[in-house]
């Protein structure tokens, strides 16, 4: 039953770090009334994690994961310089091993962010932005009794916890050239969870993408990396146990109605402490005017 729960705990990891907004919109703040949005899906089967020396490893009782998560990515100006995000989420979790299955279904944790363009009260047109964020755990994580643990869910929706982010966000456009080039620096403070009493650790995290277009056809080469802390348990620090990941995402998008149909992949390069496998991903982006 460890064993199980402990892959449980990877699987949830898994679905909480997919969340990524679409990273051509990233550091250009929204005029007030104008926004976009973007619904991503992704898909991820394997039986192989990274083990704690980053060596990838079969999972134990030969375990076989599957995780299907969906993000919904709202985005509106309020006033020059600022805008708000919005990003709920859900997943579908399954999880077998020579124990049995488990599956579960529902929404995630939801995710808030405020983004300004500190520069544009000085007259400049950088493309620099500060955005903070906060993740709510709203996601299902029922972990039993205290005297029965095991009674509860094996595999939760969320992590059970508070997360704040503070992000710098820059990009650089060589128009008339259809390229651009991106990335944000992040540094995420990760809320003790009440319910086990386990602090899982701050995180540092970066994503640097090149994008451009090709006729109809728009590409972009994604890079992205979260380095955790070990977490910290009544017992003390857990040295080892800390969560690493390194992926490469290439995709292709196509005008598709009002907006554009994105498809692609997000390969791991190298991480510890989480499922290896690679996630397909599909999307759709749109822009919209709420009011002038």
């Amino acid at each position: 039953m460890q064993a199980r729960r402990w892959l449980a705990q990877l699987l949830v990891a898994a679905a909480t770090l997919l969340a990524r907004p679409p990273a051509g919109e990233a550091q250009w703040v929204e005029e007030p009334g104008k926004g976009w949005g973007s619904l991503t899906i992704y898909h991820q089967d394997t039986r192989h994690y990274f083990g704690i020396m980053g060596n990838k490893r079969p999972f134990v009782l030969d375990g076989h994961a599957v995780a299907t998560s969906g993000f919904l990515t709202a985005d509106i100006g309020l006033f020059p310089g600022v805008d708000v995000w919005i990003q709920p989420s859900f997943h579908r979790l399954w999880f077998r091993d020579a124990a049995g299955r488990q599956v579960s279904t529902g929404p995630g944790d939801a995710r808030f962010y405020l983004r300004i363009s500190p520069l544009r009260a000085l007259g400049r047109a950088v493309p620099l932005a500060i955005r903070g964020g906060v993740k709510i755990p709203l996601g299902d994580f029922d972990v039993g009794s205290p005297l029965n643990p095991g009674a509860g869910q094996l595999i939760p929706l969320g992590d059970g916890q508070t997360d704040y982010e503070m992000l710098v966000e820059m990009g650089r456009s060589f128009y008339p050239k259809p390229l651009y080039l991106m990335g944000w620096l992040g540094y995420r403070w990760r809320a003790k969870n009440t319910s086990t009493g386990v602090d899982y650790g701050d995180e540092r995290f970066f994503l640097a993408a090149a994008g451009g277009e090709l006729g109809r056809v728009s590409y972009k080469l994604t890079l992205d990396a979260i380095y955790g802390e070990a977490p910290r348990t009544s017992g003390g620090p857990a040295p080892g146990a800390e969560r690493e990941i390194l992926r490469v995402n290439p995709t292709l998008a196509l005008p598709l109605g009002p907006g554009l149909v994105e498809v692609g992949v997000r390969r791991p390069l190298s991480g510890k402490n989480l499922p290896a496998g690679t996630d397909f991903t599909v999307g759709y982006f749109t822009r919209w005017a709420l009011w002038n």
